[in-house]
């Protein structure tokens, strides 16, 4: 690991005025600043901010501080009885000593990558671009299905994003010329030609906080992941879930997968094949269909395709079940 300035800080403005990368629990950058993967000049610690708490917002919904640890969050008693999806999720991701420390703001900011990314002897379009994407058609079991272009096949490894994507969660952030917003669908922007370009996050922005909207429908959601190894691996194919039924009708539905793109993946047309219909196990195989019918395998990972519709009617017809 080469050199670098360290600064803490006390407060958000001076975070802001230290022109630096921000470290929080570090369980990402850290990684991959030891392989030369990641080379800042100068880090501030923002574990120091007052930024790690769980309140709930004015309109019953719940806002996560960017400092608060994947852990607490997770057990959090709000968090597991109005957004359970958001729970399973978070104790899905990592390990244990890996959540005590990975943050709110980090978890979102993690980034995209596989084995090529990761190895700095590998080209890599997303660690310099222009030199290409060994992995489309090399090694590729575990990447993108849906979304991805030549310029990268590489899929988002956050757990915590799914979920948050699902229920239309919203990040708020600080940057000198003042706070802004932007809501967790827009937050990752599509692949296209420049990979290195994960977020849309202003220069300079730090992450303050995560809302969750209220919404009765994310009361009854799952998180289920699907994974090469029973825990420290990131998701082959995952889903959150949420489904609000009356009657044997859908009256709304959150959909979103993850494993199957460069980002966290709303299924917008799934969700529209059923709302208004039937809670059936043959509209959930319907609605999974037209979501994967866009998606585009390459040599060796076919398979997601089945697997993602599988596991779409699998986790709906569990929340049909547990009306």
């Amino acid at each position: 690991m080469r050199e670098f300035a360290y600064q803490r800080a006390t407060g958000v403005r001076e975070a802001l005025m230290a022109d630096a990368r921000y470290l929080a629990g570090g369980t990402n950058l850290v990684d991959l600043m030891k392989t030369g993967v990641e080379t800042p000049d100068r880090l501030v610690d923002g574990r120091g901010l007052d930024l790690g708490g769980i309140r709930t917002a004015g309109d019953g919904g719940l806002v996560l501080g960017a400092t608060a640890t994947n852990s607490v969050v997770a057990a959090d008693a709000r968090v597991r009885r109005d957004y359970p999806a958001v729970s399973q999720a978070l104790l899905a991701g990592a390990s244990g000593q890996l959540r005590n420390m990975a943050t709110v703001g980090g978890n979102l900011l993690q980034r995209t990558r596989c084995a090529y990314f990761a190895d700095p002897s590998e080209p890599c379009n997303r660690r310099e671009p222009g030199t290409g994407c060994p992995a489309l058609h090399g090694v590729h079991h575990n990447h993108a299905i849906l979304d991805w272009t030549e310029h990268c096949v590489a899929t988002h490894p956050s757990d915590f994003a799914v979920p948050l994507t699902a229920f239309d969660a919203v990040v708020r952030y600080e940057t000198l010329a003042g706070p802004g917003e932007i809501p967790l669908p827009e937050f990752y922007p599509p692949v296209g030609g420049r990979p290195d370009r994960e977020t849309v996050l202003p220069p300079g922005a730090l992450i303050t906080e995560v809302v969750l909207p209220v919404a009765p429908v994310t009361r009854r959601s799952r998180y289920r992941k699907v994974r090469e190894r029973a825990s420290y691996a990131f998701a082959t194919v995952s889903v959150a879930a949420a489904l609000d039924v009356e009657d044997g009708v859908v009256r709304d539905v959150r959909v979103a997968l993850g494993g199957v793109a460069s980002r966290p993946w709303r299924a917008r047309r799934a969700e529209a094949a059923l709302l208004g219909g039937p809670a059936t196990p043959e509209r959930f195989r319907t609605a999974a269909a037209a979501e994967l019918a866009a998606a585009e395998p390459l040599r060796d990972n076919a398979y997601k395709v089945t697997l993602a519709r599988n596991l779409i009617v699998a986790v709906l017809t569990e929340l049909e079940g547990q009306r």
